[in-house]
């Protein structure tokens, strides 16, 4: 992590200060009125896809309702959550080369989902893939194979996103931690819970909107800093790291390194959307 810390120095040209001042963990009035703003913005829409979900199809496919546009940005919006972003800019920075490769590279099975997942449930009127092997084979077996798939992903992803989710609450704010991941369970579980996948599939595509536009805010800023000369902005980082960072090898340096690093990212694809 102080690498990352002194590659974003680096992007941004400034010294590293020696007391950095931070509001983290003390409430201010706009990261208040920000979160309010967009959990009121996401609450009214759970509210109104609620009033419209009705029927299982409705809950479990949003009544198949949701464009192709809309479906991509959800799907972006996945792609660019909490659990995954963070983890290839935390590669990006001190593994260079090979965290660009891990930031798209995992992003090549979304077609292989979609044409191999996605298409069947839709074409066999089923909400889950559980329920198309359930289909063609025997049940029970399918059941107990799908649960234990289920409470995998619970354990090794959905809990990585709300301790993440806690944290920052809780630096936001100041809460004790317990308070903060109440919260946040109370959140999602009303998102879920009331407007089923027509709500998901919209506070997804807010959340993909603001990432895109956070991201491409801090790229025109680093890029400013060099000129909008992305071969200063490499000739920088060669100057700080060395030319190693700019070379594959740096985290599949082993095959145990690889796996590790991929097993998080299965585990996302696995708990995407295949509607």
């Amino acid at each position: 992590m102080l690498q990352l810390a002194s590659f974003t120095q680096l992007l941004l040209g400034q010294a590293a200060p020696e007391a950095p001042s931070t509001t983290l963990g003390h409430p201010t009035s706009a990261s208040i009125g920000f979160f309010f703003a967009i959990v009121l913005v996401t609450l009214i829409i759970t509210y109104f896809a609620a009033k419209k979900t009705k029927t299982s199809s409705e809950f479990y496919a949003a009544g198949r309702s949701v464009s192709a546009l809309q479906n991509g940005f959800a799907l972006a919006g996945d792609y660019m959550s909490a659990a995954v972003l963070p983890r290839h800019l935390r590669h990006g920075g001190p593994e260079g080369y090979d965290g660009m490769i891990y930031a798209t590279g995992w992003l090549v099975g979304w077609p292989a989902l979609m044409f191999l997942v996605a298409e069947p449930l839709r074409n066999l009127g089923k909400f889950t893939f559980a329920d198309v092997v359930a289909f063609r084979l025997r049940q029970k077996p399918v059941r107990i194979a799908a649960a234990i798939g289920g409470i995998l992903t619970v354990l090794f992803y959905t809990i990585a996103q709300m301790v993440g989710s806690g944290s920052l609450i809780q630096l936001m704010f100041g809460l004790k931690y317990e308070y903060a991941e109440i919260i946040v369970g109370a959140v999602m579980l009303a998102y879920v819970l009331f407007g089923g996948m027509l709500a998901t599939t919209w506070v997804q595509i807010i959340k993909a909107g603001l990432l895109l536009f956070g991201v491409t805010f801090l790229t025109i800023l680093v890029l400013n800093r060099f000129g909008f000369d992305p071969t200063a902005l490499y000739a920088a980082v060669v100057a700080k790291h060395g030319p190693t960072a700019l070379v594959p090898g740096g985290i599949v340096a082993s095959p145990v390194e690889a796996v590790s690093s991929a097993s998080p990212s299965c585990s996302a694809s696995s708990a995407s959307r295949t509607s």
